[in-house]
Order: C-alpha cells, then structure tokens, then sequence
C-alpha cells in the first residue's frame, strides 16, 4: 500500500494526511457504506442534519448522498482534505466541507441529529502500548472529543460511531453518565468483525453500562495491580485490524 506511513503514530499527524490527500483519490477504512448500510439506516433518518467527523477522502458521504441523506456537514483537519473534497462534491446541495478539529466544534449547542464517525477515534489510539489502560494524553484528547459530540447532538440525537473496537475495550471510553447517553451495539461482517455504536443523547446507561462506569471509577482511585485475565483481545497494530 503506498500510504503506509513509517510507523503508526504518525496516523496522528496532519502533516501525513496532507501528503497523502495530494495523491489519493479515495479510502475507505472499515469498509465501505454498503457494509453497514442497513444498520445505519434503522438509525439515521433521511431528513436528519448529520455531522461526518474526520470524513477524510471517503466515499461515505457521498454515498450517503446519493442514498437520500442530504444533510451532511464533513470536517476533517487536513486542509488539503477539505479543499479537494469540497470540490469534489461541489455539485451537491445540503453538503459542506470545514477544516475542524473534533475537540473543539465550532457549533452551537444541540445543532446535530446526529454526529458519526468511522475510525477516527480509531486512528488516535494508534500508537497505545496498552488498549486497557490509554495514556493521559490519548484519554484527555478522545474525552475532549466525546463532550464536544455529545453537546452538539440535539436532544434524541444519536451519536454513530463506527470502529474495529469490540465493547470491551470502547465501552469503557463511551460509558459515561456526564456525556448523557445510551449505547447500543451492533457489528458487520467487513472482512473482520467490525462494530457499531449507537449513543442516543438524553437516555440512560443501561444497568450494565453503568455499573461498568462505576467499576472504572472505583479502579481509578485504587492502586495499580497486576492481574491476570483470560480475556484474549487481539494486540495486533491498527492496520492489520482493518480491511485494507
């Protein structure tokens, strides 16, 4: 593939995605929107006003598009990204294109039916030693993001987040009382298991979520142990967890 960078962590640095969005058309992480169609559209209206987070040079949105979702607002980072997929879409009404960065929207509150994301969470863990436990830095920045998405939904908005991660490990960064929504969870077949989360803002956590919030909590104030788990979550890099 050759856009793969010399190591993970540079999927964090804008300067790579610039570079990249010269010369790549499109990529879709994950799978394309055919893939998880049909359970988007049990949970994405067609009226809906959408905000596409890191939209990159994806097909999604103008899949979407031409699916009926006609209300879509991409930002990505990358001004490179932006300026060619503006272009690129130019021709379709209801779409636009802003140079954002997800930790700090430039939207009012409850300006969004619903916010989604394909493996842009994904692509900040990159270079994690330990998926169980994310360094301070990677924990404030995807915490900085999850408040910012929860304070654009509208109330009832949902909150679509489209990921490798199976629920032991996203679960743990989604279930928070302070955010104030439910999740859902459901997967589709991509060449992986890939999985998708369905928060809906102004609901409960369930029973079970909560008390996993609560456990992480009561974790954090205890000292550091080691344990042994028989859990067998694969450790392998984000790349090869992904349909290239």
């Amino acid at each position: 593939m050759d856009h793969l960078p010399d190591n993970n962590s540079r999927y964090k640095d804008v300067d790579y995605w610039d570079e990249r969005y010269k010369t790549e058309q499109s990529y879709d992480w994950l799978g394309s929107f055919s893939k998880f169609q049909h359970i988007l559209e049990n949970h994405v209206k067609k009226e809906d006003s959408i905000l596409m987070l890191g939209c990159g040079n994806s097909s999604l949105s103008g899949d979407m598009y031409v699916a009926g979702f006609r209300s879509i607002t991409n930002i990505d980072y990358s001004s490179v990204c932006i300026s060619t997929m503006s272009a690129r879409h130019s021709d379709c009404p209801g779409m636009t294109w802003h140079e954002m960065d997800v930790r700090q929207l430039s939207f009012p509150d409850a300006s969004f039916d619903v916010v989604l994301e394909k493996a842009t969470l994904d692509a900040l863990m990159v270079d994690e030693k330990d998926p169980w436990r994310l360094s301070p830095k990677t924990t404030c920045f995807i915490h900085k993001a999850l408040t910012e998405i929860s304070r654009c939904l509208k109330p009832g908005g949902r909150f679509v987040s489209i990921t490798f991660h199976s629920p032991f490990l996203r679960k743990r960064l989604y279930a928070r009382t302070e955010y104030n929504w439910s999740i859902k969870k459901f997967s589709y077949d991509g060449g992986f298991e890939y999985f998708v989360y369905v928060m809906t803002k102004g609901e409960e956590l369930s029973p079970e979520d909560a008390a996993l919030e609560k456990k992480l909590l009561d974790d954090a104030k205890s000292p550091p142990a080691k344990v042994t788990t028989l859990h067998t979550e694969p450790d392998e890099d984000f790349l090869s967890n992904i349909d290239l």
